[in-house]
This record gives C-alpha cells, structure tokens and sequence, in this order.
C-alpha cells in the first residue's frame, strides 16, 4: 500500500528518512500531549524507522520494531543504549517475548503505509503487549472537510497510499480497542499538514 519509486524512493535511504523526519517532524508536542513519557516506562515502537525518536524518551526501555533492514541496522548503529533494543521484524511476524508487559506502544505514520488488514494485526499485536490501561498512540495524516488545499496535496503524495479520514480510521481501531479517542491536530509539522492521533486503550 505504498509507493517507493520514484523520487519517493529517497526515503527509503535511513540518511534521508531520518533527515527529513528531522525537519519536518519536530516530536516536541506529541511527546509532551500524548505519549507523556516518564522514567522507566516501557516502550514498544511498531514501525520506529531509525529510532528518532529515542532521544525524547531517555529514561525509557525502548524495544523499536521495523520491517526495513536498512532502518533497524541504523538504528542499532546510532542508538547503541543499554535499555534500548531494535528488531528486523514485519508486522504479521511479530512475536514478543512478554505479553502484557508495555506502558505505551506507538505506531508513528505506519498504519497508511499498509492494508487494513495488516493493520488490525498491528492493533491486536499493541492490544496484546500492553498492560491493562496501556496506550496505543497511532500518528497517521488524515484527510479532513476544512483542511487546506496544499495539505490536502501534500498528504496525497505520501509513499503510503492507505491515508483516511477521521471516521476511517475510528472504523478501524474499534475492531480491536473498545475504548479509544482521535484528535486532529494542523500544527504537529512544519509544512500544511492534518494528523490524527488515535489513541486506544488496552
């Protein structure tokens, strides 16, 4: 459900990836409004490309999964961290060692990169490592009525091309979490831009 050729296929490079999450994806108000990190609180990153996101969370036990090879050996390079772990893994083959066992799991723009039904493995795969009133925060771009017509454009040219609206994307999480609530934020990124935080709760 993704594009990768093409001038798309830059972002399959962990150098550009990372670069251009840099830029344009400052993590600073979606760590501080949703994921809410606190010492020792337990991680899993579904989809962590190359772990960028390490570094707002220092006092975390991170385990970062990614079906690219590419991404997770830079991520192992760059992050060598004691109470952080990275695995080459897809999304129908995860396997955890514990389940029940996470305070948070994220999927950071990783649900409009697969199909539907990859993704509710992705949601049972969180349901299942999260301790009860464990969180999912899932970021995805999102189609809106009043979003402007340069976000609308740039979202359209994203390499995942499964991207929803609001209503699409609550069809799918409440086949899995009963309990789960979608923000839509414009001011998350750099460029004209529409995400929608789900989050879900274990």
């Amino acid at each position: 459900m993704q594009i990768t050729s093409g001038i798309r296929s830059i972002l399959s490079i962990p150098f550009a990836y990372s670069l251009y999450q840099k830029i344009v994806f400052p993590r600073d108000k979606l760590i501080r409004d949703y994921i809410k990190p606190y010492p020792g609180q337990k991680v899993l990153d579904i989809g962590c490309g190359t772990g960028n996101i390490l570094k707002y969370l220092p006092e975390a036990d991170y385990l970062g999964i990614d079906s690219s090879y590419e991404y997770i050996q830079t991520a192992k390079k760059q992050h060598n961290r004691t109470r952080a772990s990275f695995q080459h893994v897809g999304i129908h083959n995860i396997a955890l060692d514990e389940v029940k066992h996470f305070d948070i799991a994220l999927a950071i723009g990783v649900l409009h990169h697969i199909s539907d039904e990859e993704a509710l493995s992705l949601f049972k795969t969180a349901q299942n490592a999260l301790k009860p009133g464990g969180r999912l925060i899932a970021v995805e771009p999102c189609y809106v009525d009043d979003q402007s017509f340069l976000a609308k454009w740039i979202i359209s040219k994203d390499r995942g091309q499964n991207v929803k609206d609001k209503n699409g994307y609550n069809q799918l999480a409440s086949q899995i979490f009963n309990k789960l609530n979608i923000d839509i934020r414009h001011d998350l990124l750099r460029i004209p831009y529409t995400l929608a935080i789900i989050e879900c709760i274990a």
